[in-house]
């Protein structure tokens, strides 16, 4: 008998993880969107390695057409989180921040908006991947490159968070099967919804959740996601290549969920003018910027308008101009002698 016919005939017929394929694949009138309830079972069988590979690639191909609801998203995180063992150390985080998307026209300024908000006393957990897209700047190469150790778990992010309040860890070390999966794009040929539902995981259950997006369209069911999580604090915004940086030439409009409630406010551009996309990716520029060395007024708009975003939504800012002049105070008064000894 054949291998995959004896599977089969294991569970009499059909495979228990079928059911969320059918949900999902039934036809235009047939289809819908799995439950929350529904998304937490398929993800855990994912997890647990109960799934064939034939359909883990037609769940995700499918819910990936249709795309994402909330509250599947909220399910998949929902399992996900009952596989992170948050350390008993590990310090009180005010920013979680998801890093899956990488640049792909101007160096990763975000990278400097982490390590300006926790040189000014604000904890930060960064976590991303950087294996999916060739051809993209990601933000562990970023680090790597000015000297900032990456964590090879939550247990070492926490000392890396007491030491200097950043951290950045790659999903490979504390979800490696989700790594996996996002790593399935040269195959299938798409993004999974995998790289949407890394963005809510929130390992260390921080009160602010920082996010970034590529198509607008994803804003609501972030939001919806969020809001479903219970999460305290988050903003998402129209990023950069999809990566939380703002473009500080166009307006944005920023979801939020504020202590239960959803809004969503305009942050007005920063610049009347637009600037012409760099295309030099050189990882230089994010040394040579920070010390001052080079004056370049793209990177400090990104660097300081992000800031002013996180600030507001975690609350140290009443209104858009307290927060864009906060953030200017963090980058006046930054180390510049910060990364002169960094690797290269």
């Amino acid at each position: 008998m054949p291998e995959s016919q004896a599977k089969t005939n294991m569970f009499n017929g059909e495979h228990p993880f079928a059911q969320y394929v059918r949900i999902l694949g039934k036809g235009k009138t047939g289809s819908r969107n799995l439950t929350r309830e529904e998304s937490y079972q398929a993800m855990l069988m994912i997890l647990k390695g109960e799934v064939e590979p034939v359909q883990l690639g037609a769940l995700m191909m499918l819910m990936r057409h249709q795309e994402e609801s909330g509250e599947e998203l909220a399910g998949f995180v929902d399992a996900a989180k009952e596989y992170i063992q948050i350390p008993d150390q590990m310090p009180t985080i005010d920013f979680d921040w998801s890093s899956y998307a990488g640049k792909a026209r101007r160096p990763p300024w975000f990278v400097l908006t982490a390590l300006l908000l926790a040189e000014n006393n604000h904890t930060v957990l960064m976590h991303g991947s950087c294996a999916h897209t060739p051809g993209r700047v990601y933000s562990e190469q970023a680090f790597e490159y000015l000297g900032v150790p990456i964590a090879s778990s939550l247990v070492e992010a926490a000392q890396h968070i007491k030491e200097s309040n950043f951290a950045y860890l790659p999903l490979k070390n504390f979800l490696p099967r989700l790594e996996e999966i996002m790593n399935l794009k040269p195959l299938l040929g798409l993004r999974s919804p995998v790289n949407t539902f890394t963005r809510l995981l929130n390992p260390c259950q921080s009160a602010c959740s920082i996010q970034g997006i590529h198509h607008p369209g994803y804003k609501d069911c972030h939001q919806e996601a969020s809001s479903l999580l219970k999460q305290p604090k988050m903003c998402v915004i129209k990023g950069d290549s999809g990566e939380t940086e703002w473009n500080p030439d166009t307006n944005n409009l920023v979801r939020y969920v504020l202590n239960g409630e959803e809004v969503e406010e305009q942050w007005q551009a920063l610049f009347a003018k637009r600037h012409v996309n760099d295309k030099d990716m050189s990882l230089e520029k994010l040394k040579n910027v920070w010390s001052g060395k080079v004056e370049d007024e793209y990177a400090y708009g990104a660097v300081v308008g992000t800031s002013a975003i996180s600030l507001y939504t975690l609350g140290k800012a009443e209104t858009h101009a307290d927060a864009l002049e906060l953030a200017r105070k963090y980058w006046l008064n930054r180390d510049k002698a910060r990364f002169s000894q960094s690797r290269i």
